[in-house]
């Protein structure tokens, strides 16, 4: 939650709204010039303070769609993601233990994972979801991925590993938007470039064995008329100046991309589905995603209450940090910084022993008497994403806490895991023919939706 007197970026976003309102009205009542004026300065005064607040201050770390980057300390070493510190600025709240039980409750189902150990860690009115579920009333899930290339590296699983469980937890549709159009605009590629690429990622993400009855996966390319209404609905509900306070657009972003982010909104709204819901406008989404999306839908929650259309929930992911530290996340262009899909077991060894960031000690004799640091070692940190087995994890992190287990001995251990791990996934993702991409981008109705 936030700290004591001071304003979050969501409190600051409905401040602005309720001033905006009230200064229409003073307009529209012909009030006194100087009342006018007054509630103006109160407007400006707030949306200075929402961009002050929004702006990173030097040395901060900067989280947005398009950049990660841990604190800069004055002696040039970045510092690990604050999510704490995000959960303030963002204003969501931290999962609960009690919420992560209810689930499990509800949905019969062991909670996965990536709950138990805190990898999605933050959410807004993921309570709302499991009361609309208890109550036996719709809901949807969405989530979404950029094709910027043929590959996809091991932290572009994350989303879609989740969102597996959770459509096998709560046996709703799924829409998967692949943002072709995004990477063309932000990116120095051709269209048909992104849209080969956009093929060849679905490929991977079926391959996570989603439910073809219940998942609709499409290019925006080929899809977007039929959100169009939906696009224009929300584009209507958000200036120019809103836009370039939420995503940093300057004199020389292009139109297109300040006109995407309603493109990236439009699927939260059940209107945008009508094969599916029937013309609804009435169904939410729940949305998981890293946390550097959310402000997007921070957007289009405010959207949806001008609409009067349900807001989207989230749950929100941690970073899936590269190999060279807790400090950034992978990056799918800078091949020495990931694990990718195809990468050969010879690859994945030597880029663990090589670029693995260690938590170890300088020396052996340290090491055996200190112990490694868990919290910085990315061997260790990439086996709470990929090894599930709780009771050996929990072994690794005591034995090399205390010095038993080397820096080699727990490269090793995640180099069999990652191994394993993608050679299941270049497995399955070879089934994937281009009739099945078909078919699960073919518009139609979906099963887990009821009237």
């Amino acid at each position: 939650m936030a700290a004591a007197g001071k304003s979050t970026s969501a409190q600051l976003d409905a401040r602005i709204k309720a001033q905006g309102d009230a200064v229409r009205k003073l307009k529209a009542d012909k009030a006194d010039k100087a009342e006018v004026e007054a509630a103006v300065k109160v407007l400006l005064e707030l949306k200075a303070e929402q961009t002050a607040l929004n702006a990173p201050q030097q040395g901060d770390q900067v989280i947005t769609p398009w950049d990660v980057q841990g604190k800069v300390n004055e002696d040039g070493t970045t510092e690990a993601v604050d999510y704490n510190k995000l959960v303030d600025q963002f204003g969501c709240e931290l999962l609960s233990a009690e919420l992560i039980e209810r689930m499990e409750r509800l949905t019969g189902k062991p909670a996965h994972p990536f709950l138990k150990r805190g990898v999605f860690f933050s959410h807004r009115e993921f309570k709302q979801i499991l009361d609309r579920f208890e109550q036996k009333k719709p809901f949807y899930l969405y989530t979404g991925r950029g094709p910027s290339s043929t590959s996809m590296h091991m932290g572009h699983l994350i989303p879609f590993m989740f969102c597996k469980y959770l459509q096998d937890a709560f046996q709703v549709p799924l829409v998967i938007q692949l943002t072709d159009d995004e990477k063309f605009l932000w990116k120095d590629l051709k269209l048909d470039d992104c849209r080969r690429f956009g093929r060849e990622n679905a490929k991977d993400i079926i391959a996570c064995g989603f439910d073809p009855k219940r998942t609709f996966l499409f290019l925006n390319t080929d899809y977007i008329g039929n959100m169009y209404q939906v696009i224009l609905q929300v584009q209507k509900r958000v200036s120019h100046n809103q836009a370039r306070g939420i995503f940093g657009f300057d004199g020389e972003s292009c139109i297109g991309k300040v006109a995407f982010p309603a493109t990236q909104a439009a699927p939260s709204f059940s209107l945008s589905f009508p094969q599916i819901f029937g013309g609804r406008h009435d169904v939410p989404c729940l949305i998981p995603c890293a946390i550097d999306q959310d402000p997007y839908f921070r957007m289009t929650r405010d959207v949806a209450q001008k609409l009067k259309w349900p807001k989207p929930a989230l749950i929100h992911s941690k970073f899936f940090p590269a190999l060279q530290g807790q400090d950034t996340k992978m990056s799918a262009s800078a091949e020495n910084t990931s694990i990718f899909l195809t990468d050969t077991p010879k690859q994945i060894k030597k880029k663990i022993n090589t670029y693995a960031f260690s938590g170890g000690r300088a020396t052996l004799e340290e090491h055996r008497a200190k112990g490694g640091d868990c919290d910085v070692d990315i061997s260790y940190q990439y086996l709470r994403f990929f090894l599930h087995d709780d009771q050996k994890l929990q072994q690794i992190h005591d034995d090399y806490s205390s010095g038993k287990m080397l820096s080699g001995e727990i490269k090793a251990e995640l180099i069999a895991v990652l191994q394993d791990v993608v050679a299941t996934h270049q497995a399955a993702r070879a089934k994937v023919t281009d009739e099945v991409i078909d078919e699960f981008m073919r518009v139609r109705p979906l099963d887990g939706f009821q009237a």
